[in-house]
């Protein structure tokens, strides 16, 4: 069907209506009403989901279903100083940052410049590391901070949104044109990372709990509403060491499956 859609004149024509944001608001109205909870044992029955992590309730919508909230036993979080840890549920790629330039899929290049639409901005993470988390519908869609620190305001890119499954980031410059969000995060042990939030076709919204302020490692920051997202995270020269035993995966661009909280790196000024 993706393949169809994205390689396809048909299908791009098609694309055209299915990307069209006040489409997404629609749906994502839909799925906040009650109508929409008859959707909820399908959508756990064909992503085999099992609800054990999760704390069942009697959910209003099926907007309320999937943006549940998970037993805090099933995700613990690395609370030691050194430790970076996984925002999210996803697939995790990283491809570090060279003259300006991320490589997000195999092949398809895009500017920092492009992503931020902050030329200042890009340029504060040369020889640093771009770590994209990448979620599916199945996957838990809350996400957290990944350290201590203090937090800019939130600042929103309109855009286009599309699904981010790869065969979409193949045909178009998906990270470009989706709608995103993003933040400056001033960290106690890992400088100034930027965390953004990408949507995707059908995600009806992006929502961030909090504007200027403290936060706390593990806190939870916000939350995606239906469909398939995206995480990335920025971060500076010389702040990072990622963990060993991803290395062979990561250099081959191999997506790592991580769990919200887990390790993913230690700070370099306090590895020893």
């Amino acid at each position: 069907m993706l393949t169809c859609l994205y390689h396809t004149c048909i299908g791009r024509f098609i694309l055209k209506f299915l990307t069209w944001p006040p489409l997404s608001r629609l749906v994502g109205r839909f799925l906040d009403t009650r109508l929409s909870r008859r959707l909820i044992p399908g959508f756990i029955r064909r992503n085999h989901l099992s609800m054990n992590d999760f704390i069942v309730e009697d959910w209003p919508s099926f907007n309320a279903f999937f943006t549940r909230k998970i037993r805090p036993e099933a995700r613990p979080v690395d609370f030691s100083p050194e430790a970076l840890i996984s925002p999210c549920d996803g697939l995790l790629r990283v491809y570090p940052v060279r003259e300006g330039v991320v490589v997000p899929v195999k092949d398809v290049p895009y500017s920092l410049d492009a992503l931020l639409r902050n030329r200042a901005l890009a340029k504060a993470y040369e020889g640093g590391m771009c770590l994209v988390f990448r979620l599916t519908p199945s996957h838990y869609h809350r996400y957290v901070y990944p350290d201590e620190g203090y937090k800019s305001r939130n600042v929103f890119l309109p855009g286009v949104l599309h699904t981010v499954q790869p065969i979409a980031t193949e045909a178009v410059s998906v990270y470009r044109e989706n709608c995103r969000e993003y933040t400056l995060l001033h960290t106690e042990h890992f400088g100034t990372i930027t965390f953004m939030e990408v949507g995707a076709m059908m995600v009806g919204r992006i929502c961030n709990y909090q504007e200027e302020g403290h936060f706390r490692k593990g806190e939870e920051k916000g939350r995606f509403e239906f469909g398939g997202s995206t995480i990335v995270l920025l971060v500076q020269k010389d702040k990072v060491k990622l963990r060993s035993d991803w290395k062979e995966s990561l250099m081959q661009e191999q997506e790592v499956p991580v769990h919200m909280g887990e390790r993913v790196g230690r700070a370099i000024n306090l590895v020893k």
